[in-house]
């Protein structure tokens, strides 16, 4: 009974979220631009690019072209296509610098992420106390456990990097980057839409509406007051 009592408003836990969301995005993206730098991204990525035009330049070719506009070239610009890919693919140093864009993409990519849920999500509500991130405190919800007792530092962990930034962040992340980089397929389409269709069943059929991360963490999001 307590749970329905003490259990947040719709509007307020939106707006919380995404005053929150806003906040943690420019954060993720200024720490994964800080990594991007430390960890040489730039030169690793400028390299592949060069390595492009030398090739396109020497076969007399455009790497970046669709399937369909490479079933229209000619015979003759289809056999120096294929060879300019076969050069650049044989190119030892192209090929490392291309892997290890690739590999600091994901590290970037995850990393930001990773640091930016850290101090958003686990060390603010340590510091503010009652599991509340700057947007909960300004619109007056906390978190509690499903009982109604203060939560403890593992369940605010479970909730915030197990929940939020492994399942509920990075696995959709993952898979994007995998569909565009062509290493994933219909799968991964497929195990977005049973992500998203499982947090709308969790949110619409939990007593709390409670999310995915919040039934990890056995906790809920209550009125402060």
């Amino acid at each position: 009974m307590s749970n329905d009592l003490q259990k947040a408003g719709f509007w307020k836990r939106i707006a919380a979220w995404m005053f929150d969301g806003i906040f943690l995005s420019i954060l993720a993206v200024g720490l994964g631009v800080l990594l991007s730098g430390l960890l040489g991204y730039d030169g690793y990525s400028a390299a592949v690019d060069e390595a492009y035009r030398q090739y396109e330049t020497e076969y007399g070719i455009v790497f970046e072209i669709t399937q369909e506009e490479y079933d229209a070239l000619s015979a003759e610009k289809r056999l120096a296509y294929d060879a300019a890919y076969a050069a650049l693919v044989a190119d030892a140093d192209a090929m490392y610098n291309y892997n290890m864009m690739l590999n600091l993409s994901l590290v970037i990519t995850t990393g930001g992420i990773l640091l930016a849920y850290l101090l958003w999500e686990f060390f603010m509500p340590l510091w503010l106390g009652n599991g509340q991130t700057l947007g909960k405190k300004i619109f007056g919800l906390c978190l509690v456990r499903n009982d109604g007792v203060k939560m403890n530092t593992l369940q605010l962990f479970t909730r915030s990097i197990l929940g939020k930034y492994a399942v509920e962040i990075m696995i959709p992340v993952l898979i994007v980057l995998m569909i565009f980089w062509g290493t994933m397929g219909v799968m991964g389409t497929v195990v977005l839409l049973a992500l998203t269709v499982g947090q709308c069943v969790s949110v619409l059929v939990t007593r709390s509406n409670s999310a995915i991360h919040d039934l990890m963490a056995g906790t809920a999001v209550v009125d402060y007051a």
